[in-house]
């Protein structure tokens, strides 16, 4: 049998990227160890994890949650690489937001301190943040104003920005922004290898059960409905497998820094409209007409410059995302 490449641990692996790293790895040699939250109320159907080739030799499934985050400590034990997913999805505002935000901050550094005790193995940690933790701002005092501006690593969402204005999905977006922070500097200050993901709308076929929300937001857009997010026009956007790839590349790459933008296409409503009727006729289109009587939004490109030069190739492009996406749509009964 072949040996693996070593152990690694994925939190959040009933996620939409999550479970497709896991996927990923046990294809790439890695044996995984991933956290699940327990619902005492509910036993989870976790077979879409368990069914993946090489799970049942290299998969080890752990109970863990952000609100105790001393309970990642045993699926962390032993392993090379830490890749930290798992985050609260509260857009319907169901908690505070300084609760949620408080939850998130105080469970990555939880995380991050059972890496530190490990770090006789734990050589890298990825974290996994979101473009909400770049793309909103109040423009004034940089140049954010134009449209054509690419938004590089040194952008950042403006928290104070977010709480005033709430724009959809703000407690969500500050959130992330304010976690990506606190990890990247406490990476710094305890001398733990962190770098951060930063990907953009994830779209493409799903392991897991649950209609991911960025799957949501992406179709919306093409479709004319009203998102997650609001009304979009225009979004970037990358495919799951591309997002899955680059954090095992980051694992693997002998010297990254900081923060990486992960985005593949800087997508239109009309673009994408385009796509969904060359591919699929039978569907009815008429958002372009009417997303003109709407005041949407028009979200700016992330630069992935700093990724592609450290020797990334993405794969996938605006079709295969939104083919797969749909593909699978329909075959888990959402379309």
């Amino acid at each position: 049998m072949e040996e693996s490449k070593g152990r690694v641990c994925v939190t959040g692996g009933t996620g939409f990227i999550g479970s497709w790293i896991i996927k990923n790895l046990l294809q790439d040699g890695y044996s995984v160890n991933t956290t699940v939250r327990s619902n005492p109320e509910q036993k989870r159907d976790i077979s879409f994890l368990t069914n993946l080739p090489g799970a049942s030799q290299n998969l080890q499934i752990f109970n863990a949650d952000l609100s105790n985050p001393g309970s990642f400590s045993a699926a962390i034990e032993g392993c090379i690489g830490v890749f930290h997913v798992a985050t609260p999805m509260d857009f319907e505002l169901q908690e505070p937001e300084e609760v949620v935000t408080k939850r998130t901050i105080d469970g990555a550094l939880g995380i991050l301190k059972a890496c530190l005790n490990n770090s006789n193995t734990v050589k890298r940690v990825i974290y996994t943040s979101s473009s909400s933790a770049v793309l909103y701002h109040n423009s004034s005092g940089k140049d954010y104003d134009s449209e054509e501006v690419v938004l590089n690593e040194d952008f950042w969402s403006d928290v104070n920005y977010l709480r005033a204005s709430k724009v959809d999905g703000w407690s969500y977006s500050v959130s992330k922004t304010l976690t990506e922070k606190a990890v990247l500097e406490f990476g710094e200050q305890n001398g733990l290898d962190v770098v951060t993901l930063v990907p953009t709308f994830v779209l493409g076929p799903f392991i897991c059960p649950k209609l991911p929300s960025s799957v949501l937001a992406s179709l919306s857009l093409a479709f004319g409905d009203e998102g997650p997010f609001g009304w979009l026009l225009q979004a970037p956007m990358v495919h799951v497998d591309d997002v899955a790839r680059a954090h095992i590349f980051l694992l693997e790459h002998p010297n990254p820094k900081g923060r990486y933008n992960c985005s593949s296409s800087l997508v239109t409503v009309e673009t994408i409209s385009q796509v969904v009727s060359s591919k699929y006729p039978e569907c009815q289109l008429s958002m372009i007409d009417k997303l003109k009587q709407i005041e949407g939004t028009k979200l700016q490109d992330l630069s992935s410059k700093k990724l592609i030069d450290a020797g990334f190739v993405f794969e996938y492009g605006l079709e295969e995302m939104v083919d797969g996406a749909i593909r699978c749509c329909k075959e888990k009964g959402y379309m």
